[in-house]
């Protein structure tokens, strides 16, 4: 990089320094200040982070390389911003009304304690194991990459920049989640998104002028047609594909997108803090009008990439390497300072996220439950260990993601699938239904965490299950999206049985936490919480997403 590219670096670094050290000086005297800003953040703040928090390793590693490789197969978990105007439509009142800090707290109220305890573990366990581990393994590849920088002679050793990458994006990102909390994340979104945005447009509009413009990647990318017929430019892709059959992408993708934007504590995070419907609501809409871009920033220059390739413009040693390659070779002077800030605001905001979330879940599913007698400034500080304890873990993990980089990486894509359709189906029913007993919500989960696992740890032994054998028939001859949709039906149809069997729960218990049981007192509240501005906008994101999908068709 220039000198000119370290200096704008160097001012968004600043920048970023000046807002962690301003939210350390509010002092955080509550869980809830520490945890959900005091419960007072406002729209752009709320959608910012919604925006920036999703933006991780997935996106500069998995999202370009698959433009790369299959072109416009992935962009339908990119045109999601439909379902996160479901999370701000209709489970925010939910949610608001529960008053809950946590996901899993949620799930006590409208169930039991067994649902809370079953889904803050499974949550726990794959932030720290999964999103943490994967997003600090991506951070280390992609500034190793941009960087060009192989090695560092330090007191005569020479290290991977690898680890230096890895390790100073953890330790970075830890200490101001740690000290600065909820307020941290939400603030250094409000920074980190605008210039995410401004440096891969960069990297679109470059990329496009490099190619040839629009037209010359559309001829480029049509030309590279699949045995089935399909295109690169190909939305909807044939029954018999392996990877992205039409038959599976369009409830199986939502499925996935359900559980992520209505129901992952990771998300629905950032509409707690709301200072009130109306904010949390609209830093939804916010959230879901930002979603629209990642198709146009990393998707679209995967294909560039792929394009530039053929052309012979630039060298693309993998795939995963798409994104890194394009700044490197593309950007002018200046521009590649604001686009490896881009870089690095997403990949610390993704963590900073997964920091608070977790230790959320720790501080108030576990510690608190057992210990509910402590002070709130007790429960902030045992936040701050945990949020510590998480970094150091995260640390501790990364020469494993080292060692199985690549092959982990691949796997672990697939945990999303499966542990979504369980999840998905415990809410859903939760919500739309109060004759959903508490039976059917703990049992739900856990025979939905249960196929989902067993399929995951059969995949990762195929080679032993022989195709034809009762394992491989069940497990996983199946295209993971069918799969997934299949094992949704199946948590849903148990569901509905056992709570046939099973009691409900008091419906003054659940009063206010499923469909019909509002007051005319709250549904007046919600009513008074939007306007013409709430609806308008949604439709303009609604008409987009469907324009989206009568283009690519």
């Amino acid at each position: 990089m220039s000198t000119l590219d370290w200096i704008v670096l160097g001012l968004f670094v600043l920048g970023l320094v000046a807002i962690v050290v301003w939210v350390m000086f509010q002092k955080d005297e509550t869980t809830s200040d520490y945890f959900l800003a005091g419960r007072d953040a406002t729209w752009l703040a709320i959608g910012a982070s919604i925006f920036a928090s999703n933006i991780g390793s997935e996106h500069l590693v998995g999202l370009a390389g698959t433009g790369a490789e299959s072109g416009m197969a992935m962009a339908h978990w990119e045109m999601h911003g439909w379902v996160i105007l479901i999370l701000g439509w209709f489970f925010v009142p939910f949610y608001a009304r529960s008053g809950v800090f946590t996901m899993p707290e949620f799930l006590e109220r409208r169930y039991n304690s067994g649902a809370r305890s079953f889904l803050s573990i499974i949550s726990l366990v794959s932030y720290v194991l999964t999103k943490v581990a994967v997003t600090v393994y991506a951070g280390g590849v992609v500034f190793k990459d941009v960087f060009n920088i192989e090695s560092i002679n330090f007191l005569g050793y020479n290290i991977d920049f690898f680890w230096i990458s890895a390790i100073g994006l953890v330790v970075i990102t830890g200490i101001y989640t740690t000290f600065g909390g909820m307020k941290a994340v939400l603030w250094t979104s409000v920074l980190q998104t605008p210039i995410l945005l401004i440096g891969s447009f960069a990297v679109l509009i470059i990329g496009l002028i490099k190619v040839g413009g629009w037209t010359e990647l559309l001829e480029i990318c049509r030309a590279n047609v699949t045995p089935l017929g399909d295109d690169m430019t190909s939305l909807m892709r044939s029954a018999k594909d392996p990877e992205y059959p039409w038959t599976g992408i369009i409830l199986g993708s939502a499925i996935i997108g359900f559980w992520y934007w209505c129901t992952d504590q990771y998300i629905v995070q950032r509409v707690l803090s709301g200072r009130n419907l109306k904010h949390a609501r609209r830093g939804a809409i916010f959230g879901a009008y930002l979603k629209l871009t990642p198709v146009f920033i990393f998707l679209i220059p995967g294909m560039i990439a792929y394009a530039l390739n053929q052309k012979g413009i630039i060298t693309l040693a993998s795939n995963d390497a798409a994104f890194s390659t394009l700044v490197k070779e593309l950007l002018p002077i200046g521009f590649k300072g604001i686009v490896v800030g881009g870089i690095l605001a997403a990949l610390m905001s993704s963590l900073a996220s997964l920091f608070n979330s977790s230790a959320m879940l720790f501080t108030i599913d576990f510690y608190k439950k057992y210990k509910p007698e402590a002070t709130e400034k007790h429960y902030v500080r045992v936040g701050r260990i945990a949020t510590a304890v998480i970094v150091i873990l995260g640390i501790l993990w990364i020469p494993v993601m080292k060692g199985m980089g690549k092959v982990l990486y691949e796997y672990l894509q697939d945990v999303q699938s499966l542990l979504a359709p369980g999840i998905a189906a415990v809410f859903l029913l939760g919500v739309i239904s109060k004759k959903t007993t508490p039976a059917a919500g703990f049992y739900g989960l856990l025979i939905g965490f249960i196929l989902g696992m067993a399929r995951l740890g059969f995949s990762i032994f195929k080679e032993s299950f022989p195709e034809g054998g009762l394992i491989h028939t069940i497990f996983l001859q199946h295209n993971w999206l069918h799969y997934e949709i299949y094992l949704f039906i199946i948590v849903i149809l148990s569901m509905v049985v056992i709570s046939y069997f099973t009691t409900r729960k008091d419906p003054a218990l659940i009063q206010g936490l499923t469909f019909g049981s509002f007051t005319a007192e709250e549904k007046a509240e919600i009513r008074a919480s939007y306007n013409n501005w709430d609806l308008v906008h949604s439709a303009i994101i609604i008409a987009v997403i469907v324009i989206f999908y009568g283009y690519f068709w």
